[in-house]
């Protein structure tokens, strides 16, 4: 890794059973312990928690949107603000995606072209044109630790041909993204490796990237409504196209057995709006399976969302009470049960570093899920 690099990543342990490794990040705003969850908070906010709440359960770095920042309230305003950073009181690293992903989910509202994507706003119908150029001019300004290349996401199912021209037309725009970005002393800029569900496209995409010789790399167009079989199978060949030596990033995963999964085959960081989004559907994780606090049956249940959980609403509320909250629409059940989900997977990653830790991942992966799949 070049010296200017602004991330720097260190291999601790690996386990000998499998490939999953242990390792830590360096970056301007601290260390990250990996393999790590990232909690994603799209407009500078992790919904519904407060940052400080954040921090207390264990996360180490967020996750912020290019493409809803842009819009609103735009870069520039960050900027002026003193930077991400500042603007959403977060003092630990931060990732930034291109805003690529959300584009191209915009289905009819975009149109994609070798110079980049023209779109209409999905708040106002404004009318964009969003480049590999303009979204590291976004980045930089935003001012995260990270920052990822435009790329083209490609949906599922997608025909072999236009899974080639995206992901040809990925590379292009990461040649593009290298030349524009110039603060590789505060930024570390990653590759994305693309392709659909052909092999062959992934190794030819990973072969292009990973000559550029940058500081990380991610593999995406997974988890985009495939079966996760399908997703795990095309995984195992992924992970072993990319350098060792540097982060391996899993892009939009976070169910816990896509963790496991994911870790298994040497995936090192993973984001995911999966524990907030599915909180504010009144959906829990627990160490025993999903958890519907809807149910009658938690009505005159007071005990806590999950005995095993050590977060401060396990802590100080119980399922009865929670329970009333979603029912009664009260704000404060979209908080807590947010800090619950939240706590679940950054503990569960906590626990997977030691189990890496202690050569013993897959005694643990077992143990975890034989109570999970009890079904609470």
């Amino acid at each position: 890794m070049k010296d200017n690099a602004a991330v720097r990543f260190q291999l601790l342990h690996t386990d000998p059973a499998t490939k999953a490794r242990r390792g830590r990040l360096t970056t301007p705003h601290g260390t990250v312990e990996t393999p790590v969850f990232m909690p994603v908070g799209t407009a500078a906010t992790v919904k519904a928690v407060k940052p400080e709440d954040v921090k207390a359960l264990g996360a180490e770095i967020l996750l912020s949107n290019t493409y809803h920042l842009f819009l609103r309230p735009g870069h520039e305003i960050v900027k002026e603000a003193g930077g991400l950073h500042t603007f959403m009181n977060w003092d630990g690293p931060i990732l930034t995606d291109s805003g690529g992903f959300q584009v191209f989910s915009l289905g009819a509202m975009r149109k994609i072209k070798e110079a980049g994507v023209e779109f209409r706003s999905h708040i106002d119908g404004g009318a964009h044109m969003l480049t590999p150029e303009k979204s590291i001019e976004i980045q930089n300004a935003l001012g995260a630790d990270i920052i990822m290349a435009f790329d083209e996401c490609t949906d599922y199912p997608v025909d072999r041909t236009y899974a080639e021209e995206a992901a040809e037309r990925t590379t292009r725009w990461l040649l593009r993204c290298k030349a524009a970005h110039r603060d590789t002393e505060r930024q570390s800029l990653f590759g994305i490796m693309q392709g659909g569900m052909y092999k062959d496209l992934r190794k030819r995409s990973a072969e292009q990237i990973t000559g550029m010789d940058l500081p990380g790399y991610a593999i995406g167009g997974l988890s985009v409504g495939e079966p996760k079989q399908m997703m795990y199978d095309i995984l195992d060949d992924c992970v072993d196209l990319l350098p060792a030596d540097k982060p391996r990033y899993l892009m939009g995963v976070g169910s816990p057995d896509a963790l496991f999964e994911g870790v298994e085959r040497g995936v090192d960081m993973f984001d995911c709006v999966l524990p907030t989004r599915e909180a504010r559907h009144g959906s829990v994780m627990t160490s025993r399976g999903d958890l519907n606090i809807k149910n009658a049956r938690y009505a005159r249940d007071f005990g806590p969302l999950d005995p095993e959980c050590d977060c401060y609403t396990c802590s100080h509320y119980s399922r009865a009470y929670l329970r009333h909250l979603f029912k009664s629409g009260e704000i404060m059940s979209a908080m807590l049960l947010s800090i619950h989900n939240l706590r679940f997977l950054t503990r569960t990653m906590e626990e997977i570093r030691q189990s890496i830790e202690d050569g013993r991942f897959l005694a643990f992966k077992e143990s975890f899920f034989s109570s999970w799949n009890a079904n609470e």
